[in-house]
């Protein structure tokens, strides 16, 4: 609960916080969708480019959960032919596996901010790069699997969107990620 003399102090640290987030999410490619999904957790990220990183892998984690559900639900349809079954059986694995990838890339963020040294930083900031740009080929690998003609209607464009915005999350939490690397 903010008492009278913590409330100037609390909006100067938000605001403050705001304002690194804005400045960083500069370095993205969807600067509008960073700031906009990250500027709610400004009190927590403060101005640590690292626990900047590991919020936008944590909402983009969470999006991966979500638009997997979505997916898994579009599959149980009793309309679909064979071809759209495939393609979301397939979806769903490769976001199940980009899930896993970016909780990976959580852990080697994480890691990077108890590092011994600067071996052991790079070493566990090559891993987050590494398992975040797999999770964006994942992402990628999905909506691939709904290109093609035979695939269009409702369920390809529904598909499409959510892959698409996950696609963003992901690229903009990797942009981050190597934003804190260049700080080190």
């Amino acid at each position: 609960m903010l008492t009278a003399s913590s409330a100037p102090v609390a909006a100067i640290t938000s605001k403050r916080a705001i304002n690194f987030i804005q400045a960083s999410c500069k370095a993205t490619t969807y600067p509008t969708v960073c700031v906009n999904t990250l500027t709610g957790y400004a009190n927590s990220i403060q101005t640590s480019p690292r626990r900047l990183a590991e919020t936008a892998l944590n909402v983009t984690v969470t999006q991966a959960q979500s638009t997997k559900v979505f997916v898994w639900r579009l599959g149980r349809f009793k309309t679909l032919n064979k071809r759209e079954i495939q393609a979301v059986k397939d979806c769903i694995e490769e976001i199940h596996d980009a899930v896993d990838r970016l909780t990976k890339s959580i852990h080697e963020v994480k890691m990077c901010g108890s590092a011994k040294g600067r071996d052991q930083f790079w070493f566990h900031m090559s891993n987050a790069q590494t398992w975040t740009s797999a999770a964006l080929t994942n992402a990628n690998t999905c909506s691939d699997g709904f290109a093609g003609r035979v695939m269009d209607g409702r369920i390809k464009n529904s598909v499409r969107a959510r892959i698409l915005n996950l696609g963003r999350g992901t690229s903009n939490a990797l942009a981050l990620i190597n934003a804190f690397a260049k700080k080190y």
